[in-house]
């Protein structure tokens, strides 16, 4: 059943970060254990396609081992653990209003599964232990079937349901697993695929089971086989486990009502000033984490793993307070270091309200994908960093444009733009940006100002060298070959994933990025292909002998600066 990122209350402010990873792998554990007894049950279901008879041998070989004492304890103590922990989130939980849709499906289906399954467990497995009931699957589909095709609908719903509950939950457990997204389309067929399998196997025995039982002289035969106790005994337990039922829900509601005593209490002795900047301040329950905060006060705060600290998108940096909280656990450092987080970023799931603490989310509230939650560069929250910046532009392609109707313009530049993006890819840059009919592109990101100057070098030669081959293969649709434009340089520039909403990417601000545009558009003036700075030329190490220097003076900058024009970037390299 689903964890929250509220149930750590508390255990911030004082018992201690390690007795919520205990919970958390419990919870783990203990529905694995689960999940598997489920998985078993409904596979030997299956076997109801071929017989009954198939069915009980399937069930033999599951209550030899499912039976034996060790086991039995195991399985029913995950039971009782499981349900235990899952009314543990739910009291601990700040916000109920905010919970993901899938969030909401899996504790729902988790508290309704013991409601269902009771009158099961104690028809079967107890009245065997207790009175020697003969607990085969020709009784139990007899009883579920014949005596009580209610029950039949029930415990099917009851079955599929705990399935159901239990892929959620692998579900949320597994997707940030680097080999998940190419498993899942097998794992969603094998989740489809087996419950239903499991349930036409059940239909197809509990068939042949109402046949029988049509047969003269069968249903006393199968009566007296099930070894039953007197109906005393079966009326006293049919009442016994109405009690339970009742008894369940009203511990359920019982913990609804703890939880709001419990809010009411900590929002009025506990109460915490909390900035997220901009002069928006809240007022919050001491120890309540941060994301439970933010979503108490409909504040958007993204959290695409539920508050669980895996996918590290709740992540935000403080800017004041940062000396104030604890030291992250072990999970929580984990994640911190997968992203490369400074010191100042933190997971907003994992830390406690405190006073005076002031953050900013890093992240859009809407994240949708796990782009955010896979290892990344440190440059994603803002770095300097010294990288090549390429300009490139049609000559002339505004006049071009104005006699053409617009799907020859779209059809020329998509042309373009795909040779030009092949280009600079495939020496490893990184597109920046199309605008209008230019490109701004990006190099050394990853690797380095050295390796970075020398790809952008080799993209500038293969541009020119597809250039001509888009020339050849639009000579029909052109009045004139086009012409373009490059500027290279290299320098330190603030790097980082910007934008707003769902428009945001990797992009690069700064002189150096100013001074590449210019360059760029220099090329008119000298009437050539290619300008790039000397500072470049130095750090590519390829040879630019031969190609006239220039000293030229850039809008912004207090000093003269050394280029090279180059007439025909395709010989670069040669």
């Amino acid at each position: 059943m689903t964890a929250t990122d509220a149930e750590r209350q508390g255990e911030h402010a004082g018992r201690g970060l390690p007795w919520s990873a205990i919970i958390g792998r419990l919870r783990l554990y203990t529905g694995l254990i689960l999940f598997v007894y489920v998985a078993v049950h409904l596979a030997n279901h299956v076997a109801g396609l071929w017989s009954i008879a198939a069915l009980d041998t399937g069930l033999a070989v599951i209550a030899a081992v499912v039976r034996q004492d060790a086991i039995s304890v195991v399985l029913y103590a995950s039971l009782l653990l499981h349900v235990l922990i899952a009314l543990r989130a739910l009291y601990y939980r700040e916000s109920l209003k905010v919970m993901s849709v899938a969030e909401r499906m899996q504790l729902a289906l988790g508290l309704a599964i013991p409601l269902l399954l009771m009158r099961h467990v104690i028809a079967s497995r107890m009245m065997h232990e207790l009175y020697g009931v003969n607990d085969d699957h020709t009784w139990v589909l007899l009883n579920l079937w014949v005596f009580d095709p209610t029950g039949a609908v029930n415990q099917s719903a009851a079955v599929l349901i705990a399935w159901g509950h239990g892929c959620v939950g692998l579900h949320l457990w597994l997707r940030y697993a680097a080999w998940y997204d190419r498993a899942r389309p097998w794992l969603l067929s094998f989740a489809v695929l087996l419950p239903a399998l499991s349930l036409a196997g059940f239909v197809a025995a509990g068939m042949e089971v109402v046949t029988l039982a049509a047969t003269p002289g069968w249903m006393p035969l199968a009566i007296e086989a099930a070894h039953l106790p007197d109906n005393q005994i079966i009326a006293l337990w049919l009442e016994r486990i109405d009690r339970m039922r009742l008894g369940y829900v009203g511990l359920i509601f019982l913990v609804f009502a703890a939880r709001w005593v419990r809010m009411v209490l900590n929002r009025r002795s506990r109460g915490v000033r909390i900035s997220y900047g901009g002069g928006h301040t809240v007022q919050a329950t001491k120890g309540m984490t941060l994301l439970a905060v933010s979503r108490q006060h409909g504040i958007p705060h993204a959290s695409v793993c539920g508050g669980r600290g895996r996918c590290s998108t709740c992540r935000v940096r403080i800017s004041k307070g940062l000396e104030s909280l604890p030291e992250p656990d072990a999970d929580e450092a984990k994640v911190l270091h997968r992203i490369s987080a400074p010191p100042n970023v933190r997971l907003a799931c994992q830390i406690p309200a405190i006073e005076g603490l002031e953050v900013t989310p890093l992240l859009p509230p809407h994240t949708a994908g796990l782009a955010d939650t896979q290892a990344g560069p440190r440059y994603l929250q803002g770095r300097e960093l010294e990288i090549t910046v390429l300009f490139a532009d049609i000559r002339g392609f505004t006049s071009l444009s104005e006699s053409r109707l617009p799907y020859d313009v779209v059809f020329i530049l998509n042309r373009y733009f795909a040779e030009m993006g092949a280009a600079i890819e495939g020496a490893g840059g990184r597109i920046d940006k199309f605008i209008g009919d230019g490109i701004m592109a990006l190099f050394g990101v990853d690797g380095g100002p050295e390796a970075g100057a020398r790809e952008a070098v080799t993209a500038a030669r293969d541009m020119a060298r597809r250039l001509i081959d888009l020339n050849d293969s639009l000579a029909g649709d052109l009045p004139a070959p086009l012409r373009i434009g490059i500027g290279l340089h290299i320098g330190t520039a603030i790097v980082g994933e910007m934008g707003y909403g769902k428009v945001r990417g990797v992009t690069a601000v700064g002189d150096t990025v100013n001074t590449a545009s210019r360059l760029e558009a220099l090329t008119k003036d000298f009437g050539v292909q290619l300008i790039v700075s000397e500072a470049l030329v130095g750090a590519s190490g390829v040879s630019f002998d031969g190609h006239p220097t220039h000293e030229i003076e850039i809008r912004g900058r207090d000093q003269a600066m050394v280029i090279r024009t180059v007439a025909d970037a395709t010989g670069l390299g040669a």
